[in-house]
């Protein structure tokens, strides 16, 4: 860490929490892990699956016992258990489970997020020299949302929302999680970046 940026991190630690986002620091490393969604929102995509089972077991019940009178209905049930498989991915997609991790010593960020089948995750590792902008977006009168821009070499330009649902009456802490990215990452525009 440069020395400026090591003296703001002294002198200005980052807040426990930034809007939907746990942040903690330790050893090097600024970690940044979204909050996990309500029992209820977790208990759905597991719901569907137990209904999608259901009806797996209900169609090879019905091709079972009367082959030839049942189809129809374990036709429809086949149908149904797909659906309810895919609306429990697409469930679970939503619940926008995220991570990121900034490294100080090898000066990257590694940004993690829920990919498309339950419980497995993508990683995407950025250099600090790659990050091109740190934003404050509004999404809704008084909710706020932090984003880091970055473009890779040979790729497109790409976003990542670092903190959701961010209040007005957390604005000290996002100016806070702002400057201190912005520093890391060597940006101009928080103080002590480019001094």
């Amino acid at each position: 860490m440069r020395p400026s940026f090591s003296h703001a991190l002294e002198e200005n630690p980052a807040p426990r929490r930034l809007g939907d986002v746990r942040l903690r620091f330790e050893s090097g490393r600024l970690i940044g892990e979204s909050l996990p969604p309500a029992f209820s929102r977790r208990l759905l995509p597991l719901m569907c699956l137990v209904g999608a089972t259901a009806c797996a077991l209900g169609a090879v019940a019905c091709l079972l016992l009367e082959p030839t009178q049942s189809l129809p209905l374990a036709a429809l049930l086949s149908g149904l258990c797909v659906g309810l498989v895919g609306a429990a991915l697409w469930l679970e997609a939503r619940l926008g489970r995220r991570r990121f991790v900034l490294h100080f010593l090898p000066r990257t960020l590694r940004l993690e997020y829920l990919a498309w089948a339950p419980s497995t995750t993508r990683a995407a590792w950025v250099p600090f020299a790659r990050v091109q902008a740190v934003e404050v977006l509004e999404r809704a009168p008084q909710r706020y949302a932090l984003v880091v821009d970055w473009q890779l070499e040979g790729q497109p330009p790409q976003r990542a929302v670092l903190a959701e649902g961010i209040t007005a009456l957390e604005e000290e802490a996002l100016l806070r999680v702002w400057r201190l990215l912005m520093n890391a990452f060597g940006l101009k525009g928080a103080g002590l970046a480019g001094e």
